[in-house]
């Protein structure tokens, strides 16, 4: 057998990290597809993220470029197009985060997070309504349920409060940490319902009367989504922007359920951008008179950041494969999400280690991942938290207070 050189795929459509070559359970249609989005994102997203991230702006100019691939809401059924498997969806969020985590954090709480809550929690004539302009991007989405005092809690614990009068919805309240608010068109809103203390869902435009976006600053991670702090001052929402499947917080967790798969994906495309810039420094950067990859300090942390890259990619592709299956519980989610953002803050950490001082500079993009990771750490419920959903699937038990 003739030897493999480390930086080479297995195969021209894979990528070099992919050691176990996971993507060969993607169909050819699907490779395309994928081959269609990195190219984009090589040629697009990659030689201005440092910039946009520095900046602390969104990159809003791509989002008409990433509407023209047409991969927005790929996992909802539209006309002329069938849904496709979450795999590729899984894949194909792996491939964004992979170039740049905030463009995937933008993309994915639009097409994800907005868009699910949509489709699963909407009636059919709200689908109609609102989902073809967003599949084309002509409405950019954004998804409202942390708040300032919640976090871990809002399943109990929202502030957010809507009252019925009339033909309208009446909410007051905040949510903080709103990715896309400021330039969203529709944002998904979970207010606690004054009558009978459920959770309800809505969709807010932004130009009802009552709300207002303002974008948080001093953020250092995931710099280039514009996370903003949203607020409902007697704002009124139409009857017919209740979302009509969305009546308790047990209905929310339906879309959260889906979407904490997506977060492992992310995960595993962080951990393989800075593992690629890692191994390709170790490999040029001389040191002693040799390359650094050629000490055994640096071949074992290279070994940990492909081990973590291999089990966490092989987690992720399961959950979609048992999506797909449509075998899917609450604790495959919260593992999966768990796991590979644990894996994840180990590796950046790894990778900037391998750079030395290197690795704080910009330039090098591992203090980007770096930085990064941590907000992919926290989001969609901390470790602590998807770790009691884990406990409760497996013993039957809730250790919730």
């Amino acid at each position: 057998m003739s030897k493999h050189d480390p930086l080479e795929p297995l195969s021209p459509d894979h990528l070099a990290a992919d050691l176990f070559g996971y993507q060969s359970v993607l169909t050819d249609e699907e490779t395309k597809i994928v081959m269609k989005v990195r190219d984009f994102l090589t040629a697009e997203v990659a030689p201005r993220a440092n910039e946009f991230w520095e900046k602390g702006e969104s990159p809003v100019h791509l989002l008409p470029k990433i509407a023209e691939l047409d991969i927005t809401g790929l996992g909802y059924e539209f006309d002329g197009r069938i849904p496709a498997r979450k795999v590729l969806t899984g894949w194909l969020g792996l491939e964004f985060a992979r170039v740049d985590p905030s463009t995937s954090t933008m993309f994915s709480v639009h097409s994800g997070l907005a868009m699910s809550s949509i489709s699963i929690l909407g009636s059919e004539e709200q689908r109609q309504r609102w989902l073809p302009s967003m599949r084309t991007m002509d409405k950019i989405g954004a998804f409202g349920l942390s708040e300032p005092h919640g976090g871990s809690d809002v399943s109990g614990g929202l502030e957010t409060t809507a009252r019925l009068e009339g033909d309208h919805w009446i909410l007051d309240g905040s949510k903080r940490w709103i990715g896309n608010a400021t330039f969203a068109d529709l944002i998904i809103v979970f207010a606690k319902d004054e009558a009978d203390d459920e959770v309800k869902g809505f969709v807010v435009e932004k130009d009802f009367d009552g709300f207002r976006a303002e974008k948080i600053e001093g953020k250092y991670s995931l710099r280039a989504v514009e996370n903003a702090d949203i607020y409902f001052e007697n704002c009124r929402v139409p009857v017919a922007n209740k979302l009509e499947n969305a009546n308790s917080f047990v209905d929310t967790s339906k879309v959260l359920r889906l979407t904490r798969g997506g977060v492992a994906w992310a995960a595993v495309g962080v951990m393989i951008g800075a593992y690629e810039r890692a191994v390709a420094y170790a490999r040029e950067r001389v040191q002693f008179g040799r390359p650094i990859a050629s000490f055994q300090l640096i071949s074992d942390l290279i070994a940990r950041m492909a081990g973590n890259i291999t089990a966490s990619l092989g987690m992720a592709l399961r959950v979609s494969q048992l999506q797909d299956e449509g075998i899917h519980y609450d604790e495959h989610a919260a593992l999966s999400k768990t796991y590979c953002t644990t894996r994840l803050r180990e590796v950046v950490g790894w990778a900037r280690e391998i750079m030395g001082g290197n690795g704080i500079l910009l330039d090098y993009d591992v203090i980007r991942y770096f930085a990064d990771a941590e907000a992919l750490y926290s989001y969609e419920g901390t470790s602590q938290m998807n770790n009691l959903i884990v406990g409760r699937g497996v013993t039957g038990y809730s250790a919730f207070v």
